[in-house]
C-alpha cells in the first residue's frame, strides 16, 4: 500500500510536539533515512504520551490495543488514515522491521498506565529496553540500509541513560500524578519511604539513592559512548540523543539539592548547538 504524501509530514511534526528533545537528536540524520526514523519515533512518542491523555486506566488500555492491534494486522477499520501509522507501517515495509520488538513497547507502556511502582533496578532497565533502546537500535537499521549494524550495546546502554534520567528528572510531576517511575528496591535500601516521596520530603536517604541513580546513568551514557565510537561513521548519527542526555545528567546533578522541583528544560537552541557539535566530532 502506498504511503500518503502528507504522512511523513505530519509525522515529522507529531514528534516534534510530543517529544522534541528526539526531534532535535533527530535533525542530524540524513535524508532520505531522517523521515523514516521521525516516524518510528513519533510512534514511540504516541504510545509514551498515552497515560497524560487519559483519566483512568481502560481508555489507556484501549488506546495501546489500537496499535498492538496495527501491528499484528488484526485492525479494524482505516489504521493508515493515522498518519504516524501510515508512515510508520511504510518505514517498517520500507526497511524489513521486525514488529515484534514495536508489540514489546507496547505491552511495555502498559505499565505506564497503573499506578504501581517500578519494582526494581532490573525492571527499570528492561523497561528502557523495550520503550528506548530499541528505538536507537532501529534507526541504526534504517542507516544501515535495514541490515543489522551491531548497534546492540550502544543503543542498550543509552536506552537505559536516556529512560532512568527522564525519570529522574520527572519525578516531581510524576509524583504529582500518583506515580513512581524510580527502582522500588534501591530505594527502599537507602530507607526511603513512599510516604516520605509523595510528602516531598527530603531525606539524605533520599539524596543518596537519586545520587546512585545518577551514577548508574551516567555509567550507562560512558558505555553507550564507548560502544558508539566503535561503529561505523555512517551509523553514529542515530545515536545523537547522546548529547542531550548528557546535558539531562549535569542538570540532574546541578538540581541535585531540589529534586521535587521541575526546573527548566533549557533553550532548543542550545540543544540544537549540543547536538551538531556532537554530530561533527563523532564523524572525525
Amino acid at each position: 500500500m502506498s504511503v500518503h504524501p502528507d504522512s511523513y509530514g505530519l509525522a515529522t511534526a507529531a514528534l516534534k510536539q510530543l517529544d522534541g528533545d528526539r526531534y532535535i537528536a533527530s535533525l542530524v540524520l540524513p535524508e532520505p533515512a531522517r523521515a523514516h526514523i521521525q516516524a518510528l519515533w513519533a510512534f514511540a512518542a504516541e504510545l509514551a504520551a498515552v497515560r497524560g491523555r487519559v483519566t483512568e486506566p481502560a481508555p489507556g488500555e484501549i488506546r495501546l490495543q489500537w496499535w498492538a492491534d496495527a501491528l499484528e494486522g488484526t485492525e479494524h477499520g482505516a489504521v493508515r488514515a493515522n498518519p504516524v501509522a501510515d508512515a510508520l507501517f511504510d518505514t517498517i515495509e520500507t526497511f524489513g522491521l521486525s514488529t515484534v520488538p514495536l508489540m514489546r513497547m507496547v505491552n511495555a507502556r502498559r505499565f505506564d498506565l497503573y499506578d504501581d511502582p517500578m519494582p526494581d533496578l532490573g525492571q527499570a532497565e528492561g523497561y528502557a529496553g523495550e520503550t528506548a533502546s530499541i528505538l536507537y537500535h532501529y534507526a541504526a537499521m534504517i542507516l544501515n540500509g535495514g541490515r543489522e549494524p551491531q548497534s546492540g550495546d550502544a543503543a542498550g546502554h543509552l536506552g537505559v541513560a536516556d529512560s532512568l534520567s527522564l525519570h529522574l528528572r520527572a519525578m516531581p510531576a510524576d509524583l504529582a500524578a500518583g506515580r513512581l517511575m524510580l527502582p522500588h528496591d534501591l530505594l527502599t535500601r537507602h530507607g526511603v519511604t513512599e510516604s516520605q516521596l509523595f510528602a516531598g520530603s527530603m531525606t539524605e536517604g533520599l539524596g543518596d539513592a537519586l545520587a546512585e541513580l545518577r551514577s548508574i546513568a551516567t555509567d550507562h551514557l560512558e558505555e553507550a559512548r564507548t560502544a558508539i565510537v566503535l561503529l561505523p561513521r555512517e551509523i553514529r548519527p542515530a545515536f545523537a540523543a547522546i548529547a542531550l542526555i548528557d546535558k539531562r545528567l549535569k542538570a540532574l546533578e546541578r538540581h541535585r539539592q531540589t529534586p521535587f522541583a521541575l526546573y527548566p528544560a533549557g533553550a532548543d537552541w542550545r540543544k540544537i548547538a549540543a547536538v551538531l557539535f556532537w554530530a561533527m566530532k563523532s564523524q572525525k
